[in-house]
């Protein structure tokens, strides 16, 4: 008679899949619990659907394995499919700590673009209890080799198949019933990713997410020329003229476009221990001659940094989901900042960044812009401690960008990229200033954060004064602001003491009044400036840039509008349409009172009326921006006196060479820097703190260097100047 243990379910097929998914089911409930903090807050339902959901999707493709009576088939089949599940756990996990939202399948496709950024982080976003997602796999192994676990060779019947298929179903079904009576038009309206996964779970989210991403797809493939004349009536009908004292006073004037990696509105002006946090900046800032904002909002989604460059460049949002440099830039037709200057003004162009070129797949979005010239990490020493996990330490940047600087014709559009002040803020002990004290929070990222603010502030002020020195200074205007928050709202109950407020009593709107970015515009030589408190966001630096700069922006389709004029709308849509105005705040289907920063759980007549004014105004920005952008319509508009750039004729390698060409080619006529100083360089006058400045180069480096177009000067490829 055979003996049956306590354990022998185990080596039955239905034993072996129901352990597989509840195991799956305790992991996603230690994740919803413990990462994602997706009990909080829950209502009734969304507390029986959390329970349910894990089930749903997890059961039917591990149970597919009944469909295969070999057990050299079933047992393979349900162990991937439980890697599987795993794997898509740990991936939204890691990116919900640093990005507090979900993976989407756009993001998925252009994972090799951002995958070395997420590795450099990492480590620090991983948690000591990750080691629970992955424990049982070296168990299952050492059970099976010791033959604790049996493989059951004889097949189950088809209705077991049939079974675990229709549990699934109805458990799915289970949860989008009750999802939608919670929450009517969940999947049309798909309100954010943190409510699908509360109602229909990650797995279900990440279908529902790939079949919309499918039908963006379609939609690039079904637009008509006809789309873009909606597109043209938004933008006329928005536009906005620019104000005559403003108009064209930086004419003609390079232009540095400087990304402060990461950096928020309340670092400036900030003291801690008595010690300003970035005095350089403070300096800009408040000068008389910088337009600066107080007002002026990070938009950005799921592409973050990436976002932020498209709406300065193009003045058109991001995706909804994804990001549109990583999954439609190599082919996105654009009416970029600067090919609009090439065209318009004469100007040169570069990006000065310390990343690989293919990182958020810039080398292939650069030349759809226009950008002449790209000098990446290729182009540096990224050496020994001279790198972080996302890029040459910002004084290094600065300091060996002036090689290639030098070299550019005036007038030119010169952007800047820092990286240091990047997430998880950390910095190598050599480059801490022991002058300078932090905060003393219980949080290792808040108290990084100000060091690294700290760090960037010295770059900056390093760099003004080889401007200063080299004479670019004035003949130059320096746009600086803040890409996007860097404390995350997981983080921000530590930072509420530093601010003065109390974390037990912060809420959506102060999460939301954070969005705020700095936004400045030095002009030397110019004294009208003075802090602007109009809102605004990154989408209306654009046509504010363009106008002055004295360049007529109306044939252009931007969604932005001129913030200098007087007359914008001061509605600052988010990505997830939530949005703030100066009176009101909309975050998460409550109003918010901007004065008291409290919800208006009783609003008015015409409060409502205001707030369903801004909301279908936001609806309707966002929707153009996305048909523009989804359907890649700017195909079918060229602006009168525009010509659409060819990036299949721009190469990013040999830029030093071209550069050396193109000074050669214009002889007497050459208007770099360089030539202007009797063909001498000016690194001389250069001069930084970085202890890593003079150290040899090394075989070992925190990144590695890729170029796709081939490199720097070194190998030998072409050296004809691109268009």
């Amino acid at each position: 008679m055979r003996h049956y243990g306590r354990f022998s379910w185990i080596n039955t097929r239905l034993g072996f899949v129901l352990l597989l998914v509840v195991l799956i089911w305790a992991k996603t409930l230690l994740a919803d619990f413990v990462d994602f903090n997706l009990f909080s807050g829950a209502t009734p339902v969304q507390y029986v659907t959390l329970l349910i959901n894990p089930l749903t999707v997890s059961s039917l493709l591990i149970g597919l394995a009944f469909y295969f009576r070999s057990a050299k088939l079933f047992y393979p089949i349900a162990t991937i499919m439980y890697i599987v599940n795993i794997v898509l756990l740990q991936l939204n996990v890691t990116y919900y700590r640093e990005f507090t939202d979900f993976m989407s399948v756009a993001t998925m496709l252009g994972y090799d673009k951002v995958n070395q950024g997420l590795s450099a982080s990492g480590f620090a976003l991983t948690n000591l209890h990750d080691i629970l997602f992955w424990i049982d796999i070296p168990i299952f192994i050492g059970l099976f080799i010791f033959k604790k676990i049996r493989i059951q060779r004889e097949g189950t019947t088809k209705f077991m198949s049939f079974a675990m298929t229709t549990f699934s179903v109805f458990a799915f079904m289970v949860t989008l019933v009750l999802g939608e009576a919670d929450r009517p038009q969940l999947i049309t309206r798909q309100f954010d990713s943190n409510l699908l996964v509360k109602y229909l779970g990650m797995d279900a989210y990440t279908v529902f997410d790939g079949l919309k991403q499918h039908g963006v797809s379609e939609l690039r493939k079904s637009a008509k020329k006809t789309d873009i004349q909606k597109v043209l009536s938004y933008v006329d009908k928005h536009y906005t003229d620019a104000d005559a004292k403003y108009a064209g006073i930086a004419k003609g004037k390079n232009v540095f476009v400087i990304h402060l990696e990461s950096f928020q509105q309340f670092s400036m002006n900030m003291k801690i221990n008595g010690q300003e946090v970035t005095p350089n900046l403070n300096q800009i800032y408040n000068s008389d001659s910088t337009i600066a904002f107080d007002n002026f909002f990070n938009q950005v989604g799921q592409g973050k940094t990436s976002d932020a460059e498209n709406m300065l460049e193009t003045s058109t949002f991001g995706l909804p989901q994804g990001s549109l440099f990583a999954t439609q830039g190599s082919d996105q037709t654009f009416q970029a900042m600067p090919a609009i200057l090439k065209q318009t003004e004469g100007y040169s162009s570069a990006v000065f960044h310390g990343n690989n070129a293919s990182f958020w797949n810039r080398s292939n979005v650069y030349k759809n812009m226009g950008y002449q010239y790209f000098f990446d990490a290729s182009y540096y020493d990224t050496s020994g401690d001279k790198a972080m996990g996302y890029g040459l330490k910002d004084k290094l940047l600065f300091n060996d960008s002036i090689q290639y600087l030098e070299r550019m014709q005036q007038p030119f559009y010169a952007k800047y990229i820092t990286v240091t002040n990047h997430f998880p803020y950390s910095l190598d002990d050599q480059d801490k200033d022991p002058n300078f004290t932090t905060t003393n929070t219980d949080s290792d990222i808040v108290n990084g954060y100000f060091e690294t603010n700290h760090y960037l502030d010295q770059s900056i002020g390093e760099f003004f004064d080889y401007l200063k020195k080299s004479g670019l200074y004035n003949k130059s205007i320096i746009v600086l602001y803040g890409d996007h928050y860097g404390i995350s709202n997981s983080e921000n109950k530590y930072l509420a003491s530093v601010l003065g407020k109390n974390a037990d009593d912060w809420n959506d709107n102060d999460n939301a009044q954070l969005q705020r970015v700095p936004f400045m515009i030095n002009i030397p030589g110019w004294h009208g400036g003075g802090v602007n408190h109009t809102y605004g966001g990154e989408i209306d630096v654009m046509p504010t840039l363009l106008h002055l700069l004295g360049v007529d922006s109306k044939k252009y389709v931007m969604m932005g509008q001129d913030l200098l004029s007087g007359k914008s709308n001061q509605v600052v849509a988010f990505r997830d349409k939530n949005f703030v105005t100066p009176k009101y705040s909309y975050i998460n289907e409550t109003i918010y009172d901007n004065k008291t920063d409290q919800a208006i759980t009783n609003p008015t007549k015409s409060v409502l009326k205001e707030i369903d004014a801004a909301k279908q105004q936001v609806k309707e920005q966002l929707s153009i921006s996305d048909d523009i952008n989804q359907k890649d319509l700017l195909r079918f508009y060229t602006p009168s006196g525009f010509k659409s750039v060819d990036a299949s004729k721009y190469n990013y390698s040999n830029g030093l060479a071209k550069l050396e060409n193109l000074e050669n080619q214009a002889g007497v006529e050459s208007k770099s820097l360089w030539s202007e100083n009797g063909g001498k360089t000016t690194q001389s006058l250069y001069s930084t703190d970085a202890p890593e400045k003079d150290e040899p180069r090394s075989d070992t480096s925190r990144i590695k260097q890729v170029n796709p177009d081939g490199g720097d000067t070194t190998d030998g490829g072409d050296d004809t100047p691109n268009p």
